[in-house]
């Protein structure tokens, strides 16, 4: 009996709801916007992420797992086996930090494949790339999830965010776009010094670019360690 009841309530429930939003385009657009998902928002702080000054991996873990959970990415055996959780060693990974993994760095023939995730409001650190025996990198963004301050060399853009205080004194470009889901930007010019930060909302990247030689790989902050604290 208590099944029977549930079903025909849920009917009367689908019914309602499919007249609301058909009767006309007004309530339509009602019901509409009473079914859209909040955007992602940031819910963790340096506090949850960091135990005695160091970086917990298990918690980054979580809160990039769950930005992956909100934007529909699957969290395959090859993102567990090759991601790279990074604070740059500067303890400030609320705001400054990352995550990616690598899908391809050919030095044969000369390619790159890499996914940049970062958390709402999170930084990658200004670097450049230099050449090595090998062309200094040049790489182009794609934006899957969330949105982005693409910040490079060029006139200072009128209304930058306020840089986090670990790294205001370590930023020299401050030109900038936004770039939203499905906008694509490329470098503006070999060598110059450049960083993604997120939005609001948190970000998905991928980028596409030459070989990636992490010795042609320089930070304008000095204090900057690349380390990957799950430590493949």
């Amino acid at each position: 009996m208590k099944t029977s009841s549930l079903l025909i309530l849920g009917g009367i429930a689908m019914s309602t709801l499919i007249g609301c939003c058909n009767a006309d385009k007004k309530e339509t657009a009602s019901c509409t916007a009473t079914t859209t998902k909040a955007p992602y928002q940031k819910k963790y702080t340096n506090a949850d992420f960091y135990k005695d000054g160091k970086l917990q991996a298990d918690v980054a873990l979580a809160a990039y797992k769950d930005m992956f959970e909100y934007y529909g990415i699957p969290f395959t055996d090859y993102l567990k086996n090759n991601m790279f959780i990074s604070d740059f060693d500067l303890g400030d990974f609320e705001n400054v930090g990352m995550a990616g993994v690598f899908w391809i760095n050919d030095a044969d023939n000369g390619y790159f494949g890499h996914e940049i995730y970062l958390l709402p409001n999170q930084m990658i650190v200004e670097h450049k790339h230099v050449p090595t025996s090998y062309a200094a990198k040049m790489e182009t963004w794609q934006i899957r999830n969330g949105w982005v301050y693409n910040f490079g060399t060029g006139e200072a853009t009128p209304g930058a965010p306020a840089h986090p205080e670990s790294q205001k004194n370590y930023i020299t470009v401050a030109n900038f776009t936004k770039l939203h889901e499905g906008d694509i930007a490329t470098l503006n010019e070999r060598e110059a010094p450049h960083f993604l930060r997120a939005g609001d909302n948190g970000a998905i990247v991928t980028e596409y670019g030459t070989f990636h030689d992490g010795d042609g790989l320089r930070f304008t902050n000095p204090n900057v360690n690349f380390t990957d604290v799950l430590q493949k």
